[in-house]
């Protein structure tokens, strides 16, 4: 048999039987083809390996036809490291800053085992190490100082299961104050650490079934809910079911629901069931939305000259339902503006900035007007089709990712004469209240969305909500202007929404092509219209495949391995990073995964890589973001994927000139409505549909969507009835 020595580093796929896939960093070897400190694919019927140690695998090595090259495991062993190799993985921990693999072996091939000892004694010894600054010296030196300090702390965590890197980031937070914090109540960690891991430490030294758990429990059941499904408030039977499924626990929790009460973690309110901060954000956002309304109109004297001076600059016309929408807009101090593709919503964003700036005689935009939408693509929609500067509403309230807070907030609000947010269905409930936080509400706001695009991830469904109470003013855009008379995307998107669709949908237009092929032969004939489109000029940075589903034959994974070889393909010139089983390569499209104000990215922005190797010396890969250059180091990568296909969800707030959309039955649990419609409705020049006509009728017909439980609306009309 062959062997692999090194650590297990992330499960691809786990079985119900206990059959893995995984990646395994290997140290040592006996095959000469394998390359040292890289990491290679694993499959066997195998355990949960702890990341921290290190194992020898020993099995034989397989070329796959469809995964390639793997290790098969048949036995495993832990490893207990030798002093080199404990010394090595000490220096180039999250511990120790400024020393990498090539850093730590030259200071061991110096002082060997007594590396540790020498550095302790003087700083200047580091100094020996070839390649050694001072900047660099300094660095490791004061962190093994740091280290050394904290070594009670870091032995007890280390000790009792927790990992390096969570061990560093702990005693980072809570100092010394660190054994109190885990003996009172471990689970107080779990903003900071995995619940899986606290929970698994926990039942070490505890029955499973003790009250400090069962509390814990409920908690994370009732987040986990409220995530998954979108609601804002659970049900009793809800929790029980799910602490018994997912955690195999059947106890009485009445005691427990009260004891979370008391405490303020929770609120049962007529016996629905809250995290109390859900609970306090929707009850905030009533509150502000409600005093909104009682605001009395504004009058607009010369509404009619200046939405004439207005369409003579955009050389437009106005339908009566875009004007109507403007003047309520610019009358009242919270208004809704709601309507499909193609109805003018943000050619009546432009009519209500200029004529406000008209009305008030301003002329420093910034000063009154604020422009607001949830990600950073959307945000950039707007600042290029008004001219105007517009922000991502993380951005705005200045997010702390490290806190997880916004430091504009009820104690540091902002004022601004008129607000405009854009995309509204993708704000969820958390964020609506953050923002009225952040607001002085002596001011207008006016929502423009498309309620009948896919909910927010988060939970809450703020924009359905505010429009069902029937107290918000509300425009909803019916009428579609055509770019010709043969374009037929908006009309499509219209007829998905109405469930009105008919043979039509196979007729080829100006815009929209359906091509019929069977599902084995999808990717062939999308491979086809994309090398028409390079002949005719069009690039990836024109086009976009969407996709409900990740897995499968004509998944976004397996899209993007196909589209990169079209669009990128390998060659010479191009320097690649393997990531996993992933190939970033220089010019590749890439998503970004992750709100990161430091980096000025909002998920869903896309980008591509200029640069494969150190920007500076701790990155592997450079992404341009329309102008915005994010260096990534190796443990960011799990925060990009490539971009060549996306999913439907991440499409959302995004415009594409030509969208391409795989159609088959084989994505049949995500076939419904509202997906498909957020799809299409995604394409401004062009959209090709490629697939079965019965899985795209399926899907139109097909008004599956899960009724969030939400109290918005209530809280809203009980709020208004109780004041007058």
């Amino acid at each position: 048999m062959n062997f692999i020595k090194g650590k297990y580093k992330k499960t691809i796929f786990e079985s119900n039987t206990g059959y893995l896939v995984g990646l395994f960093r290997v140290y040592e070897t006996d095959s000469q083809d394998i390359e040292k400190n890289k990491t290679l694919t694993i499959t066997g019927y195998l355990p949960n390996f702890n990341a921290e140690e290190t194992y020898l695998l020993k099995g034989k090595y397989i070329d796959h036809i469809r995964y390639g090259f793997q290790f098969e495991v048949h036995e495993f062993e832990k490893v207990k490291p030798d002093e080199k190799e404990s010394i090595i993985e000490f220096l180039t921990s999250s511990f120790i800053k400024g020393c990498g693999i090539k850093t730590a072996e030259k200071i061991y091939n110096l002082f060997g085992n007594d590396s540790l000892i020498k550095i302790k004694e003087n700083k200047d010894n580091l100094l020996l190490v070839s390649g050694m600054t001072d900047k660099k010296a300094i660095k490791i030196y004061d962190s093994i100082i740091k280290y050394y300090q904290a070594d009670d702390d870091i032995t007890y965590l280390k000790k009792i299961g927790f990992s390096l890197n969570d061990t560093m980031r702990l005693i980072n937070l809570y100092g010394s104050n660190i054994k109190n914090v885990i003996e009172n109540n471990i689970y107080n960690l779990s903003e900071d650490i995995e619940f899986k891991k606290l929970d698994h430490i926990f039942l070490q030294f505890n029955n499973k079934e003790a009250e400090k758990r069962i509390n814990a429990l409920i908690i994370q059941t009732m987040k986990e809910l409220t995530f998954k499904n979108g609601d804002i408030y659970l049900d009793k039977i809800e929790i029980l079911l799910y602490l018994e499924q997912v955690y195999n626990i059947a106890v009485n929790i009445n005691e427990n629901l009260e004891h979370l009460a008391l405490k303020k973690e929770i609120i049962i309110e007529n016996e629905d069931y809250y995290l109390t901060n859900d609970y306090l954000d929707e009850v905030y956002s009533s509150d502000c939305i409600c005093k909104l309304i009682k605001e009395k109109p504004i009058i607009i004297k010369k509404f009619n000259l200046y939405l004439k001076e207005v369409e003579k600059k955009f050389k437009i016309v106005y339908s009566n339902e875009q004007s109507v929408s403007i003047k309520r807009a610019l009358e009242n101090s919270i208004s809704i503006i709601t309507g499909s593709p193609g109805t003018g919503k943000t050619t009546i964003i432009k009519g209500i900035i200029e004529i406000y700036k008209k009305i008030y005689n301003i002329s420093y935009f910034n000063d009154q007007i604020l422009l607001l939408a949830p990600t950073g693509r959307a945000a950039k929609k707007i600042t290029e089709t008004t001219g105007y500067q517009a922000s991502t509403i993380h951005r705005f309230l200045k997010w702390d990712k490290e806190k997880n807070i916004f430091k504009i907030n009820e104690y540091n609000k902002q004022h601004y004469n008129l607000i405009i947010i854009d995309e509204v269905s993708m704000i969820d409930n958390h964020l609506l209240a953050s923002l009225f936080k952040g607001l002085k509400l002596n001011t207008q706001i006016v929502f423009v969305g498309d309620e009948y695009q896919l909910p927010s991830v988060g939970p809450g469904l703020v924009l359905n909500d505010m429009i069902s109470t029937d107290l918000i003013i509300h425009t909803n855009l019916k009428n579609i202007h055509r770019q010709s008379e043969n374009s037929y995307i908006p009309v499509l998107a219209k007829d998905i929404k109405e469930v009105d669709i008919d043979e039509n949908i196979l007729n080829k237009k100006d815009d929209y092509n359906f091509i019929i092929v069977p599902s084995y032969k999808i990717k062939d004939i999308m491979k086809d219209v994309l090398i028409k489109c390079q002949e005719k000029n069009i690039n990836e940075n024109k086009i976009q495949v969407l996709a409900p589903m990740y897995k499968g034959e004509n998944g976004i994974d397996n899209l993007n391995i196909m589209l990169q070889n079209i669009f990128n393909p390998k060659s010479k010139k191009k320097l690649e990073f393997k990531f996993g089983n992933v190939i970033f390569r220089n010019g590749d499209k890439v998503l970004n995964l992750i709100n990161d104000i430091d980096f000025n990215i909002s998920n869903g922005d896309i980008g591509y890589i200029i640069d494969i190797g150190p920007y500076h010396k701790d990155n592997v890969l450079t992404v341009d973001y329309d102008g915005n250059i994010v260096p990534y180091k190796r443990e960011m990568l799990n925060t990009i994927i490539h971009a060549y296909a996306i999913s439907i969800h991440k499409s959302q707030g995004n415009e594409f000139d030509h969208v391409i959309m795989p159609i088959t039955m084989a994505y049949s649990r995500m076939l419904y409505n509202k997906l498909i419609y957020t799809g299409i409705s995604r394409a401004k020049k062009s959209l090709i549909l490629i697939g079965d006509p019965k899985a795209f009728e399926k899907a139109v017909y097909n008004n599956y969507s899960v009724i969030r439980k939400t109290k918005l609306k209530q809280k809203i009309l009980n709020n208004i009835n109780k004041n007058g």
